[in-house]
């Protein structure tokens, strides 16, 4: 499949090139419809409000917390309409992984000025040209979503040559799909890619493929069509797009027909992501020494009170329906210290005798709290009751029976969350593997780390050990630190399954403390 370097000629043309210095052989974009996230049928579970991946994202960070491998990239380039989008269907359903971004360059079209409409509208308006798209943005989001941050994707309507109002995020990223015209075209976006692939199709073929394309999908005439290729398309591509061809590492010849071609390309892909899969938990479990507890550390004063609502959660013999009540008493008790170590601010306000009264108030743009399914969500009610109006994320991690792993299966944040003070909640917290899955995500979020609280109920000395060391500047909170875990990673000696005794459910026999693996209660 492999190609060496294709001759080809390149013309000349008079436009204008500044500010191109930074592309390769010079490029212009023919349109694509956008898209964002990848596999079109990945392995997942649809409920009326939710969808779960039920292959989940595996740790893509170390024991301390930090980024330690990056999305692999594929870039595909090829002309306009030479099958780049099937070509990247074809490889994300043969990959058959979930956390897959299929990123289409169309989406960084510039926004057009009141005379480039004008010009657009009688198809005079070069698309096909380097200066057609916006490269920083383009490439600010790609190296963003390789580091594995979250990213907000803009949305394009060919129809009025503008960015729609809202844009799409995407997260999550293990395998990133970049497709478009002039992906090889500049320096920047060639050094994120991890494997480049060309799509070289024939020229009458893809003249086909446009015509029927842009009169069915895009409302235009045939002349229009004709009139835009023999102008634009054609010359832009003998004179950027095919020129870059002697940089792919695969050729496809014949688009997504080429099975032969498809099935290299994601046999080479398995063998990187094979090559970078982590062990967190079993590093976490290994790293973990005795020494002092962390000073981020805060445990809910043990009163009588609270030893006696310890006893009741601890007991075998307690029945559900007061397991519930008293773990309720408890998450009302803790969710209230844990309110004390947002920041506020001394409030003057006048009482109803008119005196003065020097208080104080919540300094902070926000407050989000995020619930680690499905036994962090037994908080929520304790939050809302204490915290007006409140806005609620959740995120579901889940242990993969085969590598005992922590996995990322599903998330839902609100809008903005980066600005917000997150309260991080969960029931129960062996190793710490879920919970600093958790805060990575919202590290990738851009939530500051110094605003993320850490609340549950229990947790173990290795679990506590595990979040500080990794993230020193995230505040924990709990109501009781038991001293081990046993080789199950069941802490000791704890409350059991969480989760089954608040909900009723059994737990199988290598369940966890961290993460309840028979799926979420909805």
């Amino acid at each position: 499949m492999e190609r060496g370097e294709k001759a080809a000629s390149r013309s000349d043309s008079g436009s204008s090139e500044e500010g191109l210095d930074r592309l390769l052989p010079l490029t212009s974009a023919p349109r694509r419809k956008s898209s964002s996230l990848g596999k079109p049928e990945p392995p997942l579970l649809r409920t009326s409000t939710r969808t779960i991946y039920t292959a989940g994202r595996p740790p893509w960070y170390n024991q301390h917390g930090t980024q330690s491998k990056d999305a692999f990239v594929i870039g595909l380039c090829g002309g306009s309409a030479s099958g780049k989008t099937t070509v990247a269907n074809k490889i994300i359903e043969a990959l058959d992984v979930p956390w897959v971004v299929l990123l289409s360059m169309d989406s960084f079209y510039k926004v057009l000025s009141l005379e480039e409409e004008a010009l657009a509208a009688s198809n005079d308006y070069n698309f096909d040209h380097p200066s057609a798209f916006d490269f920083d943005l383009l490439v600010q989001t790609l190296r963003k979503l390789k580091q594995g941050k979250s990213v907000k994707i803009p949305v394009y309507d060919f129809t009025t040559h503008g960015r729609q109002k809202e844009w799409k995020n995407v997260y999550g990223a293990s395998v990133i799909i970049f497709e478009g015209i002039m992906s090889f075209a500049d320096k920047e976006l060639l050094q994120l890619m991890d494997m480049k692939v060309f799509v070289d199709t024939d020229s009458d073929i893809r003249l086909v493929r446009r015509l029927r394309r842009d009169i069915t999908e895009r409302g235009r005439g045939i002349e229009g069509v004709i009139k835009q290729y023999n102008k634009f398309v054609k010359p832009a591509f003998q004179q950027y797009i095919e020129p870059t061809m002697r940089l792919a590492d695969i050729v496809v010849p014949r688009g997504g027909g080429n099975m032969v071609a498809i099935d290299l390309i994601v046999q080479h892909i398995h063998s990187q992501l094979e090559e970078r899969e982590l062990s967190v938990r079993a590093a976490l479990a290994s790293a973990h020494q005795p020494q002092p507890l962390p000073q981020t550390l805060s445990v809910l004063e043990t009163t009588p009170q609270i030893r006696g609502l310890h006893t009741f959660l601890r007991d075998q013999e307690t029945s559900r329906d007061e397991f519930i009540f008293y773990s309720k008493r408890l998450m009302r008790l803790l969710i209230e210290h844990a309110l004390s170590f947002l920041p506020s601010q001394i409030c003057t306000v006048q009482t109803p005798q008119d005196q003065e009264y020097e208080g104080r108030s919540f300094c902070g743009k926000g407050i989000t709290g995020v619930s680690i399914l499905r036994a962090g969500e037994t908080m929520e009610p304790a939050l809302r009751a204490v915290c007006k109006d409140v806005r609620i994320g959740k995120i579901l991690i889940q242990t993969n029976q085969d590598s005992g792993e922590p996995e990322l299966h599903y998330l839902r944040l609100p809008k903005d969350i980066s600005e917000d003070h997150v309260i991080l909640m969960d029931c129960t917290v062996s190793t710490g593997a879920a919970a600093m899955m958790a805060i990575r995500v919202l590290l990738d979020h851009d939530v500051e780390e110094s605003r993320v609280l850490l609340v549950a109920l229990l947790m173990a000395e290795m679990g506590v050990h595990s979040v500080a060391y990794a993230f020193p500047q995230v505040r924990i909170i709990t109501t009781a630190v038991d001293k081990n875990i046993d080789q199950q990673f069941h802490i000791i000696p704890g409350m059991g399954n969480f989760g089954d005794r608040y909900f009723g459910t059994d737990a199988p026999p290598d369940w966890s403390d961290e993460e309840d693996v028979g799926g979420a209660s909805y």
